[in-house]
C-alpha cells in the first residue's frame, strides 16, 4: 500500500478545508454531505458519542450556530492507498483559554466523494500554556 500519493493527498486536504469552513461557518448541510450516510458513522464529540449518521445530523441540526470560529494547527492528513485516509488537527478557541481541542477523522473515499466514517473531537487543558 502507497501511503500519501499527491493527487489523493491534495484530495482529502481540499475536502478537510471544505469541512472546515462548513464547520465554523455552520454550513449543516455541507457538513451532513461530507459524513458518511450509514449506521456505521460514529462521531465522539466534546459531551456526546453518536452513533450512525441520522444521529450525527440531529446533532448537527440543533447545535448552536455562535461561537464556532477556530484556528487549527499541526493538522496531518495521511493518505492509505487510493481510497482511506486519517485527518488529525489541533483547534484553539478564543472563548476557551487553556485549552487545545483534538480532532480525528477516519475520511474514505465512495462513489459521491470523500466521507467522514469516523470522528473523534476533545478538548484538555493545553500542555503548552502549562509551561508557559
Amino acid at each position: 500500500m502507497e501511503i500519501d500519493l499527491a493527487d489523493v493527498k491534495a484530495e482529502v486536504e481540499a475536502v478537510f478545508a471544505d469541512y472546515e469552513r462548513a464547520l465554523t461557518t455552520n454550513d449543516v448541510e455541507a457538513l451532513d454531505r461530507l459524513f458518511l450516510d450509514a449506521p456505521t458513522t460514529i462521531r465522539y464529540g466534546g459531551g456526546e458519542n453518536l452513533y450512525g449518521y441520522a444521529e450525527i445530523a440531529a446533532f448537527r441540526a440543533g447545535r448552536p450556530s455562535a461561537g464556532l470560529e477556530r484556528r487549527i494547527d499541526r493538522t496531518v492528513i495521511t493518505t492509505y492507498g487510493t481510497d482511506f485516509a486519517i485527518a488529525s488537527t489541533l483547534f484553539y478557541r478564543d472563548s476557551a483559554p487553556g485549552k487545545v481541542g483534538r480532532q480525528m477523522q477516519s475520511w474514505v473515499r465512495t462513489a459521491d466523494g470523500w466521507k467522514v466514517a469516523a470522528a473523534h473531537v476533545s478538548v484538555i487543558a493545553d500542555p503548552a500554556a502549562a509551561t508557559s
